[in-house]
C-alpha cells in the first residue's frame, strides 16, 4: 500500500472477509460468502487507476524551465511560498514580476533575500492570512493599489492534516477555510483586475489553482462540515483535507466555465507528492516514509510553471483541466465536474463572504 497525505482509513482494521479496493479505503462485500471472480488485466487496470499510481509515480519530465519564454511585463502572485522557491526563482530569472503574498513577513523576508542572492532580483511580499477573510481582504487592496494588471495568480497556499481543533478566524474549518474559502475570495476580489488585464492585453490570464492527488479520498462536498460541529468530527483530518483539495478543482472548474469566454484560464493542479513543511501534521510513520517515496519540493514547481508560462496558444485549450506531475494532462475525480456542484460550491462561498 502507498501511503499518500493521510493516514490509513478506518476500514483498514475491519475483520476479516473479502474486500474491495476502492479509492484509499477497503469496504466489505455485500456477500461475504459469496465466491469472488477472477481478478482481471481490465479489473486490474481499474484499481491501478483509481489508485492513481500514475500521479505517484510519474515518469520522467519532458518539459522543463528552459521552455520558460521571456517573462518581462508581466506581473504575477504566488500565495504561501515561504517553502519551496522554486517557482519564484524561475519566474524571476525570467524577468517575470512576482509578489509573495503570504502570513510569516519573517520567513517571507527571509525568502525573498534568498531569491536576490540566487536570481539578483527582488520578488515583493504582501501580507496575506488566507485563514482570515479581513487579512485577504487588504491583500487584494494593497496589490491593486500598486499594479493596475495582474497576468498569472497562483493560488498556492495552504495546509494539510491540521488538528481538528484549529478554525479560521471566522470559524471555518482550517483546511477548507484556508484551501478552498481563502482563495475563492482573493480570486474573486482580484477578478476585475484579471478581467481589466485580459482585455487591454488582447491575452489571455491564468489562475493556476494548487489541488492534490489526495483530493480521491474524499470526492465529494459535505457543506455541513465547512464550519465545526457533529459532522466535521466524524471525520478524518485525511478525509478533510482530501475534501478541500477537491474542493479546489470544483472552484477552478467552475471559475473556467464562468468567465474562460472573458479571456481567463483556470488550471487545477496535482504538484506532486513532496517533501515540503506541509507534511508536519504528518503521522511519524507517514513522515517517515515521506522520506522515501516523496520527491523534492523544487518538483513541485515545475507543472505549475508548464501551467503558468506556457505559450497562450496552448494555454487556451487548457481552461477546466486537471493537470498531473511533471507537466503533463490528467483527470480529476468525475464528481469534481459536475456544474451543478460547482454552483453550489461558488454559491456558499459568495454567502460566506458577502459581509466582507
Amino acid at each position: 500500500m502507498t501511503y499518500v497525505q493521510g493516514a490509513p482509513t478506518r476500514a483498514l482494521f475491519a475483520k476479516s472477509g473479502p474486500v474491495e479496493l476502492q479509492l484509499f479505503k477497503f469496504t466489505r462485500t455485500s456477500q461475504p460468502d459469496h465466491p469472488q471472480p477472477p481478478v482481471t488485466t481490465k479489473k486490474m487496470g481499474a484499481i491501478a487507476s483509481s489508485l492513481r499510481f500514475d500521479e505517484h509515480f510519474p515518469p520522467q519530465p519532458i518539459w522543463s524551465t528552459d521552455h520558460i519564454p521571456d517573462l518581462s511585463g508581466k506581473v504575477m502572485i504566488v500565495t504561501g511560498g515561504n517553502a519551496g522557491v522554486g517557482k519564484h526563482t524561475a519566474l524571476l530569472e525570467h524577468n517575470a514580476k512576482v509578489y509573495m503574498a503570504s502570513r510569516n513577513a519573517t520567513k517571507a523576508k527571509e525568502t525573498i533575500d534568498d531569491l536576490k542572492t540566487r536570481t539578483g532580483k527582488e520578488a515583493l511580499f504582501i501580507q496575506l492570512d488566507l485563514a482570515d477573510l479581513r487579512s485577504i481582504k487588504n491583500a487584494a487592496e494593497v496589490y491593486m493599489s500598486k499594479e493596475k494588471e495582474l497576468h498569472v495568480l497562483f493560488n498556492n497556499g495552504g495546509v494539510m492534516m491540521t488538528p481538528i481543533d484549529e478554525l479560521t478566524a471566522q470559524g471555518y474549518d482550517l483546511q477548507f477555510g484556508t484551501n478552498v474559502l481563502g482563495h475563492f475570495y482573493l480570486t474573486k476580489l482580484l477578478l476585475p483586475i484579471l478581467l481589466s488585464t485580459a482585455q487591454a492585453t488582447e491575452a489571455p490570464v491564468r489562475v493556476i489553482n494548487t489541488a492534490s492527488v489526495g483530493h480521491s479520498m474524499f470526492p465529494k462536498l459535505d457543506f455541513n462540515t465547512f464550519r465545526d460541529g457533529k459532522a466535521r468530527r466524524r471525520l478524518w483530518a485525511n478525509q478533510i483535507y482530501g475534501q478541500s483539495k477537491f474542493g479546489n478543482i470544483v472552484f477552478s472548474n467552475e471559475l473556467a466555465r464562468r468567465h474562460g469566454d472573458e479571456g481567463i484560464i483556470s488550471m487545477s493542479l496535482h504538484p506532486g507528492n513532496l517533501k515540503t513543511e506541509l507534511s508536519r501534521h504528518l503521522p511519524f510513520l507517514a513522515r517517515q516514509m515521506e522520506k522515501i517515496l516523496f520527491y523534492p519540493s523544487e518538483m513541485g514547481a515545475l507543472t505549475q510553471l508548464w501551467a503558468g508560462t506556457l505559450p497562450d496558444s496552448e494555454a487556451k485549450g487548457l481552461n477546466g483541466k486537471y493537470l498531473v506531475p511533471w507537466a503533463r494532462v490528467g483527470t480529476a475525480a468525475r464528481s469534481a465536474y459536475d456544474p451543478r456542484l460547482g454552483m453550489d460550491l461558488w454559491q456558499w462561498c459568495e454567502e460566506q463572504v458577502k459581509d466582507f
